[in-house]
C-alpha cells in the first residue's frame, strides 16, 4: 500500500483525538431544539424553500394535526402514476417527456416532443478523444466517483462554462441529462477492461432510441434486449427523475448553485451527495441484504424461517449487523412510498420473464413482515414502508445490470431533476443558503507552544 492509500499509526493517532474531542453532547441538540437533518422526530422536513418542481406528499392536516396518508409524488403538479399510466397506454417510453416537463413545466404535444429527443441526440456525443483520455485514464473503482470526474472535466471543454445565464445553463443541462447514460456506460466497461481484464466494448449511442433503450444497447456486447427490459428500465428512469427540492443531493444542487458557482461544480456537489449509502448506494444495500438472506434462510417460502432473520437484522445478529432492515422506511413517507408502488406493478411482469417468481414472492413477504417486525420489537414514530430501493435493485438485477452501475443509474434518472432546480434557484436569485449552526464550544485562553504539555495541551490552564 502507497502512501496515497494507507492509513499510518500517527494517523490513528491523530483519528483518536479527534474521536475523543470532537463530539457533541446529544442533549445540547435538544436544549437548543436543532432539528437534526434539518427533519423533526416524525421525519418532516424544516422547511427550507419554496419549489414548483416535484411535491412529496405524505401526510394530510386533520383538526391542526398532521396525520400519515398514502404516499403521493407529482412531477410539476400531476401524479407521476398518472403520468406513467399515459405513456404505457400509448405503448412509448416516458423519461424524455418527464425530463421536458421537469424543465419547463408543461406537457409536451408530440412535435414538440419529437424537437425535444433530437436536441438531445444532438448532444449525445463525447467530446473528440474523450473516452481515451479521460475516461480510460486512470479508471476508478467507484462508477460514481468515475461519472464524477467525467462532469468536471467537461468544464474544460467549454468555452462558457462559468456563464449561469438561464440559456447557458439549459445547454450545459441539456448536455448533461444527454451524456449521462454515455459516461456512465463507458466509465464501466474502462472499469471492467483496467481491473478484470475485460474485452472493452464502447457501442456509440442509436439514433432513434430513447434513454433507456440507450442504456442496454450500449452495455450489452450483443446490442440486444427485449421491449419488456427496455419498458420497465424506463419506468425506474421516470420515479428516480425527481423528489422535491429536500432530498439530499438535490439540496445540494440548490446550495451549490446559489453560490454562483459553475453547472459542472454543482452536479459533480450533487454526485457526491448521490453516491452516499443513506441516499443512491441504499439499493446496493438491499441487494446484499437478500443475497445474504437468501443463503441464511432455507425455505423463502417459510414466514417463520423469513422473520427470524428479519428480526436477527434489528437486533444486529445477522447480515452488517447495523440493526437496519435496508429497502424499509423513508424520511418522508410512512404508510407508502408511490414510487415503490409503481414500480412493483411492473417488477412482477419482469420476474415472469426472467423465470424468478420465487424471488418476487420473497421480496413480497419481506415487505409484508418487516412493518411488522420492526413495529413489534422498535419504538417509531411513524409507519414503515416499502421505499423505492426495495425493488429497484432487484429490477436491475434481473436486466442483468451490474452492481457498480446501480447508483450510476440513479443518477442518469436524477441528472432532469437537478437541473430543473438548478434553473429554478437561478431563475428566482436566491440568496446563498446560509443555514445557522451554533456554536457549544467552551472559551477558553491560548497556551504558548513552549509551556504546552500533557496536561494543558487542550489550551485549558490546569
Amino acid at each position: 500500500m502507497n502512501k496515497y492509500s494507507e492509513i499510518t499509526p500517527e494517523i490513528m493517532d491523530l483519528a483518536d483525538k479527534v474521536k475523543k474531542n470532537c463530539v457533541i453532547d446529544p442533549e445540547l441538540y435538544q436544549k437548543y431544539e436543532v432539528k437534526r437533518g434539518l427533519r423533526d422526530i416524525s421525519g418532516r422536513g424544516v422547511l427550507t424553500g419554496l419549489t414548483e418542481i416535484c411535491e412529496v406528499h405524505s401526510y394530510s392536516i386533520v383538526d391542526n394535526e398532521y396525520v400519515p396518508c398514502e404516499g403521493k409524488l407529482y412531477y410539476r403538479g400531476i401524479d407521476v402514476e398518472e403520468i406513467i399510466d399515459g405513456f404505457i397506454k400509448d405503448d412509448r417510453f416516458g423519461f424524455e417527456e418527464v425530463t421536458y416537463l421537469l424543465l419547463f413545466d408543461e406537457l409536451p404535444t408530440i412535435d414538440k416532443l419529437n424537437d425535444f429527443n433530437k436536441l438531445l441526440e444532438f448532444y449525445r456525443s463525447l467530446p473528440s478523444s474523450f473516452v481515451r483520455d479521460v475516461i480510460m485514464k486512470a479508471p476508478s473503482k467507484d462508477m460514481m466517483n468515475t461519472l464524477a470526474r467525467s462532469v468536471l472535466t467537461l468544464y474544460s471543454y467549454d468555452e462558457q462554462a462559468d456563464n449561469i445565464s438561464i440559456e447557458n445553463v439549459l445547454r450545459q443541462g441539456l448536455q448533461l441529462i444527454a451524456l449521462f447514460p454515455l459516461l456512465t456506460v463507458y466509465g464501466y466497461q474502462a472499469y471492467r477492461h483496467y481491473f478484470y481484464g475485460k474485452s472493452l466494448v464502447i457501442h456509440p449511442p442509436k439514433e432513434g432510441l430513447s434513454t433507456a433503450e440507450n442504456i442496454l444497447y450500449m452495455l450489452r456486447s450483443n446490442k440486444k434486449y427485449t421491449e419488456l427490459e427496455a419498458k420497465i428500465l424506463d419506468i425506474a428512469l421516470v420515479l428516480h427523475a425527481e423528489h422535491g427540492g429536500g432530498n439530499n443531493s438535490t439540496f445540494t444542487t440548490h446550495v451549490v448553485t446559489s453560490s454562483g458557482t459553475d453547472t459542472y461544480s454543482a452536479i459533480a456537489a450533487s454526485l457526491g451527495s448521490l453516491k452516499g449509502p443513506k441516499h443512491g448506494g441504499a439499493n446496493i444495500k438491499v441487494m446484499q441484504m437478500f443475497d445474504d438472506m437468501k443463503k441464511n434462510v432455507k425455505d423463502w417460502t417459510n414466514e417463520e424461517e423469513v422473520s427470524g432473520y428479519l428480526s436477527n437484522l434489528l437486533n444486529k445478529k445477522a447480515f452488517d449487523k447495523s440493526g437496519l432492515i435496508y429497502g424499509m422506511g423513508h424520511a418522508v413517507y410512512s404508510i407508502s412510498d408511490p414510487r415503490a408502488n409503481a414500480l412493483k406493478k411492473f417488477v412482477k411482469q419482469l420476474s415472469e420473464e426472467k423465470g424468478k417468481q420465487e424471488e418476487f414472492a420473497l421480496y413480497e413477504m419481506v415487505e409484508r413482515l418487516a412493518p411488522e417486525i420492526i413495529a413489534k420489537e422498535r419504538k417509531i414514530y411513524k409507519g414503515v414502508s416499502a421505499n423505492v430501493d426495495f425493488y429497484s435493485g432487484f429490477v436491475y438485477r434481473m436486466l442483468g445490470l451490474p452492481m457498480e452501475l446501480y447508483t450510476p443509474i440513479f443518477a442518469v434518472a436524477r441528472i432532469s431533476g437537478w437541473i430543473a432546480h438548478r434553473l429554478e434557484e437561478l431563475n428566482n436569485a436566491g440568496k446563498i443558503i446560509r443555514p445557522a449552526y451554533k456554536s457549544v464550544s467552551k472559551h477558553r485562553h491560548y497556551v504558548d507552544l513552549n509551556d504546552r504539555n500533557e496536561d494543558n495541551s487542550d489550551g485549558q490552564i490546569k
